[in-house]
């Protein structure tokens, strides 16, 4: 008798360790489930991915959450799981990543840049109860009851500030240039672009003569914007011809205009997250922070604060109404990156920053946000 009752009270001991093992009883169920796809170049870009990445890092932080899988370790709770998924490298499994987390069960799904577009509109219409944040995206006809949500920012004004910054930098060098790198030459990319030559152009009448501004694009495809030998080779063809500092929006290809800013003893101006900040505290690559010196600021397009709010909306409220949301200067979803490290450098231009960015939240200038806008406001200035 005590045999048999022995092996019965074995039997479900056993096979609760076999749950176990198989992942079956994983602890208590997360009381909100997030996902994000990146774009391609995925983690680790030290850009628009990276900046995304640091949102869901905040989301776990501020509400109990952690990061599935990830080698971080990122947990501060089991109220929020988050799960993010990266694209081969061509970017072909997009449609792909955002269904294996929607039949996940995941709630809300962030789909990193506009190569999602389409891939968000199919299975938004398949999984009609998942909300879907389009990061830099647009699809029309939406309203508060759909289930897609656009998040796009206003990059025209913090590149505008940063090229004012250029300008400023070069106007006691009377030969010297500025310049510009996009990734894929597309709408989006120009509108850094045109905010980049207004800014400065209005800052430094000799930059608004032929030629004082460079500019090019690394190619006509999404893989412009992980490409960092051509951008490398644009940059120094750039120095060369007198450039002394360079922006780009060009992704993670933003690594060989830094590399090459060190190189020719120049600078350059990063864009999305803080890049000069992940430069010099990058202790694990002794080579970052000699390249970090030559980055005087990022033109920060603030995905992490974006993602951040998004998921407040769905954590605290239970919804995440669809539409439109637009990040820009006023609300500090766009601006230019200041730190310990390059503070000493910026301070002698941010009171004329300061200056341009309250008069661009006013109203009292309207920045271009194409190439003909572009002309027409440097047009404008003589």
């Amino acid at each position: 008798m005590k045999k048999y009752l022995l092996f019965a009270l074995l039997i479900p001991a056993i096979l609760f360790a076999g749950c176990q093992k198989s992942g079956q009883a994983a602890g208590p169920k997360a009381k909100f489930k997030i996902g994000l796809a990146f774009d391609v170049g995925g983690r680790g870009d030290k850009s628009f991915n990276d900046s995304a990445y640091n949102g869901l890092k905040l989301i776990a932080q501020q509400y109990k959450g952690f990061i599935k899988d990830d080698p971080d370790n990122v947990n501060f709770g089991t109220d929020v799981e988050i799960k993010y998924l990266e694209p081969k490298q061509g970017g072909q499994d997009r449609e792909q990543l955002l269904r294996v987390l929607a039949e996940g069960g995941y709630n809300l799904i962030f789909a990193v840049g506009f190569m999602y577009t389409d891939s968000v509109v199919k299975v938004a219409k398949d999984f009609p109860k998942v909300h879907f944040a389009l990061i830099d995206g647009y699809t029309p006809n939406l309203d508060a009851s759909s289930n897609i949500t656009c998040l796009s920012f206003a990059a025209d004004q913090s590149s505008f500030l940063v090229g004012a910054l250029s300008g400023l930098m070069v106007a006691d060098k009377p030969k010297d240039k500025v310049g510009f790198i996009g990734g894929m030459d597309m709408p989006l990319i120009h509108d850094f672009q045109a905010g980049y030559i207004a800014g400065a152009a209005y800052v430094n009448p000799r930059l608004r003569k032929p030629g004082m501004i460079l500019s090019q694009y690394i190619g006509k495809d999404p893989s412009a914007f992980n490409d960092p030998k051509t951008a490398a080779s644009i940059a120094d063809t750039m120095y060369k011809q007198g450039a002394y500092v360079i922006y780009h929006a060009a992704g993670g290809s933003g690594t060989g205009l830094f590399e090459e800013a060190k190189v020719n003893g120049k600078y350059a101006i990063g864009v999305d997250s803080d890049q000069g900040y992940g430069y010099m505290t990058n202790d694990k690559d002794p080579a970052a922070k000699e390249i970090g010196k030559y980055i005087v600021t990022s033109a920060l397009k603030r995905v992490d604060e974006a993602v951040l709010l998004t998921a407040k909306g769905l954590i605290e409220t239970g919804t995440v109404a669809g539409g439109y949301k637009t990040f820009s200067l006023a609300d500090d979803g766009v601006g230019i990156a200041q730190n310990d490290f390059n503070k000493d450098q910026l301070a002698p231009y941010m009171t004329k920053l300061d200056d341009l960015k309250a008069k661009i939240i006013s109203g009292d200038i309207k920045v271009p946000t194409n190439d003909q806008e572009a002309a027409d406001f440097v047009k404008a200035l003589k």
